[in-house]
């Protein structure tokens, strides 16, 4: 890779762990103002604690600071709402404006086996032969549209795929055997978060995702639609950059809500004390 890459690269993986925690706050491009999205102020205390940003370049402009010092992957793609073919999709940002608001990558979605299939390999191919022009790393989503069970031979066969067309980091979605899916994908993998679970399933999922070989999350509804945002943005950074297991990660959570229930552990304190220094 060369310098451009490896430096924006830097600024998405942490250089201490090789791991990110993304924070995704794009669904309104196609969702509208979603719960927990409505009013954008919401989010502005999650993005310090983000590696950095998902974002859409209407809401970078309108609703982050641009003093921040997370970085920003920038979502290109778009053209359906949930109430159309989730496929039918197209570039809609370029790279210069991509540049113009100094962000450290783009990020588009593919629908491997949809009605569009083709359409959006292909978009991927030209994004991706733009991005390599200015340096810029490119972010491919194997998005499943409305359907969110797949299992490893789907997910393995769609990220496979985007990184043969040149992805240089691919997102995809956490299922059983997850390590067959990072092990045939030559590229880094962060995961969805998906649909809203339980906090607790939510952190055990990226337990699970981190020790089969994820290199990172991104994560949307369950952080911004937790009971507790801030809490729950923390204890995913404990998993994936402290190595805490999801019960510790758990028990961070419930004490930024203040609802522990007596002494937390010693193990989830030394998580707690050591996040201060990620």
């Amino acid at each position: 890779m060369d310098f451009g890459i490896k430096n924006r690269l830097s600024k998405i993986f942490s250089p201490k762990t090789g791991r990110t925690v993304m924070l995704a706050v794009d669904h309104g491009y196609f969702q509208g103002p979603t719960t927990g999205l409505r009013d954008m102020k919401n989010i502005i205390p999650l993005v310090p604690q983000a590696d950095c940003l998902f974002v859409t370049r209407g809401i970078l402009r309108t609703s982050i600071d641009p003093a921040t010092k997370t970085s920003i992957c920038l979502r290109v793609s778009g053209g359906p709402s949930i109430l159309g073919e989730l496929s039918n999709e197209d570039i809609t940002t370029s790279m210069e404006e991509a540049l113009r608001l100094n962000a450290s990558g783009v990020g588009m979605s593919i629908f491997v086996g949809a009605k569009n299939e083709d359409r959006t390999i292909s978009n991927l191919g030209r994004l991706i032969n733009e991005a390599q022009r200015y340096g810029m790393p490119v972010l491919a989503i194997t998005a499943v549209g409305k359907e969110m069970a797949r299992d490893a031979r789907y997910l393995g066969l769609a990220c496979r795929m985007a990184a043969e067309i040149g992805a240089n980091i691919v997102k995809t979605y956490y299922c059983e055997d997850f390590h067959k899916v990072a092990e045939g994908c030559p590229v880094p993998i962060v995961i969805a978060g998906g649909k809203k679970l339980p906090e607790m399933e939510a952190l055990q999922m990226t337990e699970d995702a981190i020790r089969a070989g994820a290199r990172g999350v991104d994560m949307g509804r369950n952080i911004f639609q937790s009971d507790s945002p801030a809490g729950m943005i923390k204890a995913v950074r404990a998993i994936v950059h402290k190595g805490a297991t999801a019960r510790e990660a758990f028990d961070l959570y419930h004490a930024s809500k203040g609802e522990s229930g007596g002494k937390r552990s010693s193990s989830a304190e030394a998580v707690d004390e050591s996040m201060e220094k990620v």
